[in-house]
């Protein structure tokens, strides 16, 4: 099964697709641009989670290949870990927090430092500082 899923809608029109098969079919072609810069605003959000964790594999995987710039604007805290080196946190009219993301080589450590990471994004959020802005 090709990763996006989209195979048998090739000769369809976007209005005839469902919302979710819109965002896969703008988010394939993205990916497949071969662009420099890929700002992506919600890119998964209306898609079912099992289809978001395949397509969040293959935004990494193609951008461990292609080597483009990405910026992931989401409210996913989880997502933005999961698909991040660096994730930002803006309020207030600038920036309330800043964490690298490192993965670790093995699997169980990986699953603790991302829990680590999302409790420190999210601390930084629900701060009275980072609070304030929301």
């Amino acid at each position: 099964m090709p990763p996006f899923q989209l195979t048998d809608k090739a000769g369809m029109w976007p209005a005839a697709l469902s919302g979710g098969q819109r965002q896969r079919a703008a988010l394939a072609w993205a990916l497949v641009s071969h662009l420099r810069l890929l700002v992506l605003d919600e890119p998964l959000g209306a898609l079912d989670a099992l289809t978001r964790l395949t397509m969040q594999n293959l935004i990494r995987d193609m951008h461990a290949e292609a080597g483009f710039t990405a910026i992931l604007v989401t409210h996913d805290v989880a997502e933005a870990v999961a698909l991040s080196d660096r994730v930002i946190v803006l309020g207030q009219g600038g920036i309330l927090h800043r964490v690298d993301v490192v993965r670790p080589a093995s699997l169980q450590n990986g699953r603790m430092r991302t829990a680590g990471l999302e409790k420190e994004i999210l601390e930084a959020i629900f701060s009275p500082q980072g609070a304030a802005g929301t």
